[in-house]
């Protein structure tokens, strides 16, 4: 763990070993009320000299309700971290847990189910289905899930990001926030049913829009963690997106490098100033 130029370290469980050690992890996870909780995650890409470690022993915490954004310079490993957190990619040692449950020993098919019941996931690019509506856009995790949607759970869903009244429009026909606004809405119909998510994890959500978007996209992600207890994760690279989190964890060289509590634009862009200027 870095400490770059007075960056205060983040405060996370401390690493322990693997083995008869994941039961403690699962109780510590719930106990205290860590919704993911990383341990000493290393992920390399390649082999040999041109091997790239992404993640160098990574241990931290994203409590339940609580909305962290993540920065850091290009190629940090801020997208890798939250691949690996969502359960999207394993990491070479280590383990991630969510609600209390080690990925790591999860088959396939059992890491794919976890995801489509308890994780959200939002995109730069939003991930929509061309041809589909936004209701049936939203709709769509769970007819690949063999579930049928209830009569307003799709309504319902999307009158929580303010696109009731948009359902029957395609892509095409809505702003780029209303696309996000739509994925956001995706992300979430489980937990229309309070089912889940247990995480929304959002790569840079506002990278493709407007300044005007944005604040939208981003007012809504806050709205649902103080008004819903919604669990958020986002990883960006704008010091205003982050300004709406609880807390911005800074990576650097794939090592955890400090974190801020509840800051503004200005103060989140003078700290990512520092560590750049560092790195």
């Amino acid at each position: 763990m870095s400490v770059v130029l007075g960056i205060p370290p983040v405060l996370a469980p401390a690493p322990v070993p693997r083995g008869p050690a994941a039961d403690w992890l699962s109780d510590m996870t719930q106990t205290t009320g860590q919704a993911v909780l990383l341990d000493a995650v290393r992920v390399v890409y390649g082999t040999g000299p041109s091997a790239v470690t992404a993640l160098d022993g990574v241990t931290l915490g994203f409590g339940q309700g609580t909305f962290t954004a993540v920065m850091g310079p290009s190629g940090s490993g801020k997208s890798t971290l939250l691949h690996c957190a969502a359960g999207l990619d394993r990491p070479a040692s280590g383990a991630v847990l969510i609600g209390g449950t080690d990925l790591g020993p999860l088959s396939e098919k059992a890491l794919t189910l976890l995801r489509r019941e308890r994780i959200g996931f939002v995109f730069q690019d939003y991930n929509l289905v061309d041809a589909l509506t936004a209701e049936e856009n939203v709709a769509l995790p769970l007819r690949l899930a063999g579930r049928r949607p209830g009569p307003d759970e799709v309504r319902d869903a999307l009158a929580r990001v303010g696109l009731d009244r948009r359902g029957g429009h395609r892509p095409a026909e809505l702003s780029g926030g209303e696309r996000q606004r739509v994925a956001i809405a995706r992300s979430l119909i489980t937990r229309a049913r309070g089912t889940g998510p247990a995480v929304l994890f959002a790569d840079e959500p506002t990278g493709a829009l407007d300044r005007a978007a944005s604040r939208v996209v981003m007012e809504l992600l806050r709205a649902l963690v103080d008004a819903h207890g919604q669990t958020v994760v986002m990883v960006t690279h704008d010091p205003a997106a982050a300004a709406y989190a609880d807390r911005v964890v800074l990576l650097a060289d794939g090592r955890l490098a400090g974190e801020l509590g509840r800051s503004s634009a200005t103060e989140i862009a003078a700290r990512m100033a520092l560590l750049e200027e560092a790195c």
